[in-house]
C-alpha cells in the first residue's frame, strides 16, 4: 500500500520523505564534509620532453635520421615501441604525459619532401642541388652545407610557399596526437639562432590549436638573429589571434656569455621594456639536456661540490674554441638569476626571474633521457659497440672544426615536471607560465617546493603537505611578500625518489643575494640528508653518502639513501634589505652512468677520461624575495 493510517491520522508518502531528510536541511551552509570539494590547487606532476627533433629536422634528417617521422616520435613519447634505426626495438619504461616535438624553423620538413620528390619542395636551385646529394646518399655534404649557412646566416634557399604548406601539416600532425586529460602535444618549433657558433636558441611553444597558431609561420634565424625580433614576432601572434605562447631558452651553457648577456645583441645596456619583455615570453629556462648541463659551472660555484656536473667547456656550437672562462656567467643558470637580482634593482624589473625544465634535444626523435636507456643524440650515435667516441660533427672538410665534441660527452638528460591541475594544453602552459615547474636529470623524483613565514619545525610531517604549502605560503616559482617585521622566510620541502630509481642522497637550497654595495653572492644549505647524517652549524653535511655502484656490472643497489626526505629550512643569514632567490636541488646517490650499461653490454673499453658514474639530480624552479 502507497499509504497508511496510523493512531495519529494519515501519513503521506511525501511527509515521511519530509521527516527522513530533516536532519540534513541547512548542512550545505556549514560547508562540504569533504576537504577537497571546491579545492583548486595542483595536485598533480606531469613529465614532458619539449625539446625532441623528428626527420624533419635538417640536421637530424642528415645525420641518419631518415624514419623516425613526427608519427613515430609521437608514439614513442606516448609509450609505444618502435624500431631504431639500428633494427633494435625501444621503448620508454612509462610514457610521457606531455610533449612537444620542437623541429628547427629553418628548412622545416624539406628533407622529407626531397627524398619523396615533391616537386614543390624542389623548385630553387638550393633545394634542388641537396635533392641530388641526397639522392647520392651524401647527406654528410648536405649536413655541412646546412651547417654553414646557418654559422654564417645565409640560407641556401627559402620558399615561404613550402614553409607555408609544412607548417600546415606539423600543426595537424600535433593535433592528431593531442588527447587532453591523457597526452598533451604542444605546437610548436625550435628558433636556432647561431651567430658564429654561439648558442642563442629557443623552443617556442604555443598553448593554443590549429585555428591561432595556423594563422603565423614559424620565425627561423634567417628571420633574424635576434630574440628581441622574435619577441616581437610573438606579440604580434598573440595579438592578432588572442593566444599565448612562451620561447624557452636552452643551451646557455655553449652561448659564449649571450643567453644571459648584460646587453642587447646590439650592444645596448638593458632597460626596464627589454626586461619587461624578456619575462612576458621566457618564464622558464631548459636548465639540463643532452648537450650538458646548464645549472652552474664549477669555476662560477667553487664552493659547491656538487656543480661540475656533465660540464661541456672548451668550445661552442661551431666547434669554436671558446676562451677559458669567457663570459661564463652569462652562460649559466645560477649566475643568470644572481646578475638578475642586481639588474631588478637598477632597472625595476628582474630580466631573468625564469624557472627550470629540462629535457632531452634529442635528434633520433625519440625522447630517452635515462641512463639505462639513452639513444644518442643523433642517429648515428643509436646504441652502438662504437658510439661512445663517435664525433658530433661530420668530419668533412668543409666543416672546418677546431673542437670535436663526442658522444661520451652528451649527458643522458632530462625532462620536464610540470605541478598542474590537468593534463591539458591550457593547464600545463598556466602552470608554465607561473614557473611552477622543475628541471630532472632523467630520474622522475618528485618535488614540492613552498616559501613563507608561518612554516615551522614539524610542518613537514603534515599529511597534506601540498594544502598547508599553498594556504600559507607561495610555491616554486613564486615571489614572497614583504617580511614580517623579525621574520625571516622558511621554506617547506617535501621530495620522493624515482619509485622506480635510485634513492636520494639530500636535498639542498641554493641561495643567491645581492648585498647593500652591489655584490654578489651564492650558497648552498643542506637541509635534509639520509641516513643518520648530521647537518653541522655551516649548514652542511660533512660525511658523503658513500656508493653502491659495480661498475663491471653497470649495477647499483639501493641500500644506502632514503626514499624520500622532507625539511622546514628557515634562512638563518637573511637580511630583509637584500634581493635573494632560492631554489632547491635534489640529489641522488651514486649510480652507473650511461656509458657504463654500454660498456657492459657491448663489452667495449673506453678510454680513462670517460665517466662511469653519475649522480643525477632535480633543480626546483627558484622562489624569490624582493626587498
Amino acid at each position: 500500500m502507497i499509504g497508511w493510517v496510523a493512531s495519529r491520522g494519515r501519513v503521506s508518502i511525501l511527509s515521511l520523505l519530509f521527516i527522513a531528510l530533516a536532519p540534513c536541511r541547512g548542512l550545505a551552509e556549514t560547508g562540504s564534509y569533504s576537504p577537497y570539494a571546491g579545492e583548486d590547487i595542483p595536485r598533480e606532476v606531469y613529465w614532458g620532453d619539449l625539446h625532441v627533433h623528428s626527420s624533419w629536422s635538417v640536421d637530424a634528417g642528415n645525420t641518419g635520421n631518415v624514419r623516425v617521422t613526427p608519427d613515430l616520435a609521437y608514439r614513442f613519447a606516448r609509450g609505444e615501441e618502435i624500431s631504431a634505426h639500428n633494427g633494435m626495438r625501444v621503448r620508454l619504461r612509462r610514457p610521457l604525459d606531455f610533449f612537444l616535438l620542437s623541429d628547427h624553423a629553418m628548412y622545416l620538413g624539406v628533407m622529407p619532401r626531397l627524398d619523396a620528390g615533391d616537386p614543390l619542395a624542389r623548385r630553387t636551385e638550393g633545394a634542388e642541388r641537396w635533392y641530388q646529394l641526397r639522392q647520392q646518399g651524401n647527406y654528410q655534404q648536405v649536413f655541412a652545407e646546412f651547417g654553414q649557412s646557418v654559422l654564417a646566416n645565409e640560407p641556401a634557399f627559402e620558399d615561404r610557399e613550402l614553409l607555408t604548406a609544412v607548417w600546415k601539416d606539423v600543426v595537424a600532425n600535433a593535433e592528431r596526437y593531442n588527447d587532453p586529460g591523457r597526452f598533451t602535444a604542444f605546437i610548436g618549433y625550435e628558433w636556432t639562432a647561431t651567430p658564429n657558433g654561439n648558442n642563442r636558441h629557443r623552443n617556442v611553444l604555443f598553448a593554443d590549436g590549429a585555428a591561432r597558431t595556423g594563422q603565423q609561420l614559424p620565425f627561423s634565424t634567417f628571420d633574424s638573429q635576434d630574440p628581441e625580433d622574435l619577441w616581437a614576432h610573438l606579440a604580434k601572434y598573440e595579438e592578432q589571434t588572442g593566444g599565448r605562447v612562451l620561447a624557452i631558452p636552452h643551451n646557455s651553457n655553449v652561448s659564449a656569455g649571450q643567453m644571459f648577456d648584460v646587453e642587447t645583441v646590439a650592444g645596448e645596456p638593458l632597460d626596464r621594456d627589454y626586461a619587461e619583455r624578456r619575462m612576458r615570453f621566457e618564464r622558464i629556462v631548459e636548465a639540463t639536456q643532452y648537450k650538458g648541463d646548464s645549472e652552474t659551472h664549477p669555476v662560477l660555484s667553487p664552493d659547491d661540490e656538487f656543480a661540475d656536473y656533465e660540464t661541456w667547456s672548451g668550445g661552442n656550437l661551431g666547434g669554436r674554441v671558446v676562451p677559458e672562462g669567457e663570459n661564463l656567467e652569462g652562460s649559466y643558470v645560477r649566475s643568470a638569476l644572481k646578475c638578475g637580482l642586481a639588474l631588478g634593482a637598477e632597472l625595476g624589473t628582474h630580466p631573468y626571474q625564469f624557472g627550470m625544465i629540462g629535457s632531452t634535444d634529442s635528434h633520433t626523435g625519440m625522447a630517452t633521457g635515462a641512463e639505462d636507456n639513452y639513444w644518442g643524440k643523433f642517429t648515428k650515435t643509436e646504441a652502438n659497440p662504437e658510439r661512445w667516441s663517435t664525433g658530433l660533427f661530420p668530419e668533412t672538410s668543409a666543416m672546418r672544426i677546431p673542437v670535436q665534441y663526442y658522444e661520451w660527452q652528451m649527458a643522458a638528460s632530462g625532462y620536464a615536471a610540470v605541478w598542474a591541475r590537468e593534463n591539458t594544453r591550457r593547464s600545463l602552459f598556466d602552470a608554465m607560465a607561473r614557473r611552477e615547474t622543475y628541471a630532472t636529470t632523467g630520474p622522475r623524483m618528485v618535488v614540492r617546493l613552498f616559501g613563507g613565514y608561518d612554516f615551522e619545525a614539524g610542518d613537514e610531517d603534515t599529511p597534506d603537505l601540498a594544502a598547508l604549502g599553498y594556504r600559507e605560503g607561495v610555491p616554486m616559482g613564486g615571489e614572497l611578500p614583504a617580511a614580517p617585521k623579525g621574520r625571516a622566510p622558511a621554506f617547506l620541502v617535501a621530495a620522493l625518489k624515482d619509485p622506480e630509481g635510485a634513492n636520494l642522497d639530500r636535498v639542498q637550497v641554493v641561495k643567491g643575494w645581492l648585498d647593500a654595495k652591489g655584490g654578489l653572492h651564492e650558497r648552498i644549505y643542506d637541509v635534509a640528508a639520509s641516513g643518520h647524517r648530521k647537518i653541522d652549524r655551516k649548514g652542511r653535511v660533512a660525511e658523503d653518502v658513500g656508493s653502491t655502484v659495480d661498475v663491471a656490472n653497470a649495477s647499483y643497489t639501493n641500500s644506502i639513501g632514503a626514499t624520500s626526505l622532507r625539511a622546514v629550512w628557515r634562512d638563518p643569514d637573511f637580511d630583509p634589505k637584500q634581493a635573494a632567490f632560492y631554489y632547491v636541488r635534489v640529489i641522488e646517490i651514486p649510480k652507473p652512468r650511461w656509458t657504463a650499461y654500454d660498456a657492459k653490454f657491448f663489452g667495449v673499453e673506453m678510454s680513462e677520461e670517460v665517466p662511469m658514474v653519475v649522480r643525477d639530480r632535480a633543480y626546483t624552479s627558484p622562489i624569490w624575495y624582493a626587498p
